[in-house]
């Protein structure tokens, strides 16, 4: 079995797979007569044109590391947001695409606070939260067609603290 260490979930570690949603730094406008930052535009929507974008509400079972990352999954045909609703870690796990398979495995730590946006046809793994509630505003793309794709890895990884 291959392993994998998680390392921080940050910005420039993540950018070849996507954004990172959080609320860090400085806002880029100050809002609601004051009360509110906002930090504008942080991720790249791609729902293809024949795709709205959806908004859902998922709940997983917490998992544990180490954590055994059996499949990876891509959305062919547009992006897909995670935004925990709750304030704790999570797991998020991507891979490099080579010839239509994921190669070169990476795991982030997700903090309370941060969320992402895999960019449209990014190899992840499933949704895993780490304690409960495992409660997820989802954000992706709605149409007639599938947009899913699951690879099965052989051998499989294991995910580990450092």
């Amino acid at each position: 079995m291959n392993e994998i260490f998680v390392e921080p979930l940050t910005q420039d570690a993540f950018a070849q797979f996507g954004d990172v949603l959080e609320a860090v730094g400085k806002p880029d406008k100050i809002i609601n007569a004051g009360f509110c930052g906002r930090w504008h535009d942080r991720a790249a929507l791609d729902f293809g044109a024949d795709g709205r974008a959806g908004m859902s509400v998922f709940k997983a079972e917490p998992r544990a590391l180490p954590y055994k990352l059996e499949m990876v999954e891509r959305h062919p045909d547009g992006c897909q947001a995670f935004v925990p609703m709750s304030m704790d870690n999570w797991l998020v796990t991507v891979a490099e695409d080579e010839g239509g398979k994921p190669v070169r495995l990476r795991a982030f730590l997700a903090g309370p606070g941060q969320g992402v946006n895999y960019h449209r046809n990014t190899w992840h793994g499933v949704l895993t939260p780490l304690s409960a509630p495992g409660l997820f505003a989802v954000v992706d793309r709605i149409g007639e067609t599938p947009n899913l794709e699951e690879f099965r890895l052989d051998p499989q990884y294991v995910v580990l603290e450092k």
